[in-house]
This record gives C-alpha cells, sequence and structure tokens, in this order.
C-alpha cells in the first residue's frame, strides 16, 4: 500500500505547486457559486430557465472570443501576465452580480466574467505546460484538475450551507466570496517564476498554422460535443432539474456537487496511474459510454423520486460521472500539448479553450429550453449524444500519430534539484536555461517536406 501511494506522487516542480495553491483558492469560489447561479437567477430573480440557460451560454459566447487574443497574447507577452488580467476582470464581474435585476443585466455581467474566463484557460494552460516537463504533463494536468474539484467540492459544501433563495442576502455573501478568491490568484501568480522566455523559435507563429492541422481540429471537435453533452449539461442543469424537478432541498444539492467535484478530487491521480500505458482514444470512448449511463440514471431518479431519495440517487450518478471526468484529465489536455508545434503552444490552447467554451455555450442554451419544457426528455438525448461521441473518438484514433496513441508511461525518474522527489528534468523542459528544445514531430516534418534545409532567422514579431 505504501508502494502505491508513493506512486501517486505526480513528482512535479515547487512552482507548479504554488499556482496550484493559487488554482485552489479560485476554484473553491467557482465551487460556491457553480451549483446556484441558475437556481439564484430562476429561483431568486425571476429570471425563466430557458433565459438563464442562456446567460450561461452569453458568458461562453465571451470567452470563444477573448480566448484567441488570450491565446495570442500569452505566445506574446507571457502567460502569467495574461492570467493576472483575467483574474482581475473575473473578480470585479462577480462582485457586481447581487446588482441583478433583470435579464440584461445578468447577460452584461456574464459576458464580463466569459471575456476574462475566455483567457483564463488558454494562459493557465500555456503556463502550467511551461513549468512541466514532457513525460510528467499528463500527470500535471491531471493534478490540476485534481485541484481544481478539491475547490469546487469544498465550495459546494460550503454554499450548500449557506444559500436559501428566501434569503437573497446569501447569495450576495456567494459572489462577493468567490470575487475575493480570484484575487488571492493573482497574489499567488507573483510567487511562480516563470521562465523570461518559454522557448526559442525560428518562425513567428500565427493562427493559420493550427488551422492546418486537420487531425488537431477534428480531436477539438470532439471534446466540444464531450462538453456540450457531458460535463456542461451536469453541471449546469442537474442542480436546477433536482431543485425545480426532483424538489432536492439547497443543501442537498450542495452535498451532491460535493460528491460530484469530490470523487474527481480522490480519484484524479490513480486513475492517471491507471491510464499510463494505455490507448487515449479508447479511454475517451469509455467515458462516454459511461456518462451515457449516468444520464439514464439521473432521468431515472427525476422521474421516479423526490427529495431526500432522488438526491441519492443524483449523489451516484454524478460520482460515476465523475469517474468518467477523471478520464478526460488523464486524456485530453495532454494529448493537446503533444499534438501542438512549441511555438504556438498558447494559440492550440486557445483553440482548446474554446471547444469547451462552445460546449459550455451550446449545452446550457439549448439543454435549458428542453429542462423548461420537457425535463425528463434531456437525459435520454444528452447520453445518445455521448454514445455517438465515443464511436467517432475510437474512429479518430487512426488519425492521431502512431507515437501518441498512449499516455507516456513513466516507471521510475531521477531526482535533480529544484524539483519535487524523484522529478527529472528533460531536454525539452523550459525550466532548464541551458537546454535546447527537442525538435517537435510537426516541427521536424516541416523541416524534412523543405529537404532538411532550416529555415533562415527571421525577427521575431
Amino acid at each position: 500500500m505504501r508502494a502505491y501511494l508513493r506512486s501517486l506522487n505526480p513528482q512535479l516542480p515547487r512552482d507548479f505547486w504554488i499556482l496550484q495553491a493559487g488554482g485552489l483558492a479560485n476554484m473553491f469560489g467557482n465551487g460556491v457559486i457553480g451549483p446556484f447561479l441558475i437556481i439564484y437567477l430562476h429561483n431568486v430573480r425571476g429570471i425563466s430557465l430557458g433565459v438563464a440557460g442562456l446567460i450561461v451560454a452569453a458568458n461562453a459566447a465571451a470567452a470563444l472570443c477573448s480566448g484567441f487574443v488570450g491565446g495570442a497574447l500569452s505566445d506574446r507577452l507571457g502567460p502569467r501576465a495574461v492570467l493576472s488580467g483575467a483574474l482581475v476582470v473575473m473578480a470585479v464581474a462577480f462582485a457586481l452580480f447581487p446588482l441583478i435585476r433583470t435579464p440584461w443585466q445578468a447577460f452584461v455581467l456574464n459576458a464580463l466574467v466569459g471575456a476574462g474566463s475566455g483567457s483564463f484557460w488558454p494562459s493557465q494552460s500555456t503556463l502550467l505546460s511551461s513549468l512541466t516537463p514532457q513525460a510528467r504533463r499528463h500527470s500535471a494536468f491531471a493534478q490540476q484538475r485534481m485541484t481544481m474539484n478539491l475547490g469546487i467540492a469544498l465550495g459546494g459544501l460550503v454554499a450548500g450551507a449557506i444559500a436559501r433563495t428566501d434569503k437573497p442576502g446569501t447569495f450576495t455573501l456567494l459572489f462577493l466570496l468567490n470575487a475575493a478568491t480570484f484575487v488571492v490568484f493573482v497574489g499567488v501568480l507573483r510567487l511562480v517564476k516563470v521562465p523570461s522566455r518559454l522557448a526559442s523559435h525560428d518562425e513567428p507563429g500565427r493562427y493559420a498554422d493550427v488551422l492546418r492541422n486537420r487531425t488537431f481540429l477534428s480531436y477539438v471537435f470532439l471534446n466540444v460535443v464531450f462538453i456540450g453533452a457531458g460535463i456542461a449539461v451536469m453541471s449546469e442543469l442537474l442542480p436546477p432539474f433536482a431543485k425545480n424537478t426532483a424538489h432536492v432541498s439547497e443543501p442537498a444539492i450542495g452535498v451532491v456537487w460535493f460528491v460530484f467535484s469530490g470523487v474527481v478530487a480522490l480519484a484524479q491521480l490513480p486513475i492517471v496511474k491507471l491510464v499510463e500505458g494505455r490507448r487515449r482514444m479508447r479511454g475517451l470512448a469509455l467515458m462516454g459510454v459511461v456518462w451515457a449511463g449516468t444520464f439514464l440514471a439521473v432521468m431515472a431518479g427525476g422521474a421516479w423520486l423526490t427529495g431526500t431519495q432522488a438526491a441519492v440517487v443524483f449523489g451516484i450518478a454524478v460520482g460515476v460521472f465523475a469517474l468518467g471526468e477523471c478520464l478526460h484529465g488523464a486524456i485530453y489536455a495532454p494529448l493537446v500539448v503533444d499534438l501542438a508545434q512549441p511555438r504556438l503552444l498558447g494559440r492550440y490552447m486557445a483553440f482548446s479553450s474554446a471547444s469547451w467554451q462552445i460546449g459550455w455555450l451550446v449545452g446550457p442554451a439549448a439543454g435549458g429550453f428542453v429542462l423548461q419544457h420537457e425535463p425528463l426528455a434531456l437525459w435520454p438525448a444528452v447520453a445518445g449524444i455521448c454514445l455517438l461521441a465515443s464511436v467517432y473518438a475510437l474512429a479518430l484514433e487512426s488519425r492521431i500519430p502512431a507515437h501518441l496513441h498512449l499516455t507516456p508511461h513513466v516507471d521510475s525518474l531521477a531526482g535533480v534539484p529544484g524539483t519535487m522527489a524523484n522529478m527529472a528534468l528533460t531536454t525539452d523542459d523550459p525550466l532548464s536555461t541551458d537546454a535546447k528544445p527537442a525538435p517537435h514531430p510537426a516541427d521536424e516534418a516541416s523541416r524534412v517536406r523543405r529537404g532538411g534545409r532550416t529555415t533562415p532567422r527571421t525577427t521575431r514579431r
């Protein structure tokens, strides 16, 4: 048992852990708001479920636009500066949420949150990648998902004990608490030591270069489907479904949210070890099948049970759903980085972030209206979509480069100064000041197409 627990140590640099400390505080604030945003809009401010779903989608629409700006700026100005600015924007927006009285005010403020969120994700992912050796990136992204969900779980539990729809002041407290956590994260970022240049490349990058990677775009489309029909639906629409269809109380919804995120926090690292050496796309296909089953369980709980009994069924369903989400955390983002050209990492992360935003745009917007008119029809519909996405994932595997089919398996690494125990720096580690980056497959392929000649050095823009 001790050997197994030691094997779960992701062995990551100290600056990575400092970044995660700020992320933990920030995600606690997001957990405070997450399960109760639509409940606040609908049950406290009297906005219909359909319009509330569109308001949540406005966040994703704004993020979709700002994400590409944030990705490009991360490549040019550095990810920490972009991440800090995004956090300040979101802190201001959430601090103003208690002033919402009409739908247009909710649309404006949620769009402002989205403007910050769009730049938040690519800049944070770029910063995380720059602090982590390539062989450990799957562990790094999984650890980030674990940290995020631990914060969200604790935040949801606290929010469930505070929030009362008959007392709007309790929601004011939740929004201000969330805003404060963004400010805390800004302060923590100042402690992270970031390389002055994340990489050195001969050619300036453009988004057009990313668009030429058809395999990557197909992979991003797959994520759009999984997010829109999976995570976004379970995260945003299960709480109002539980409240208004199954008559589950606010504290019970907080407990369900705690289970949802808590299972990810506990299971993420063991599942990382489980997927090492296994095929990535098959793991994503399995995830879709698991999610489809949990959606059918949610439908059954809402159709046949109410109150505490329904809450128990929902808790079991989201717990199993969370195990599937752990597969996503261990597979999706690391493969994005592996498919990316290093000089375009911020732009690739922007496209990856856009896949989340599009999913969050379509899922709550369409699902909110289905929930308003035929709440029980929503769950079998998204279950069917997840199954189709699983089939697509299996078909897409043949287009992924063969050397990227498997999640890297790291049996043992030698320790070096400046890292956590037993972590070795690889030759393409951005923290190594005198090491030259290893050639990326896409860069090497480009060199071969030019007849083996290197590109003349040009001035960086």
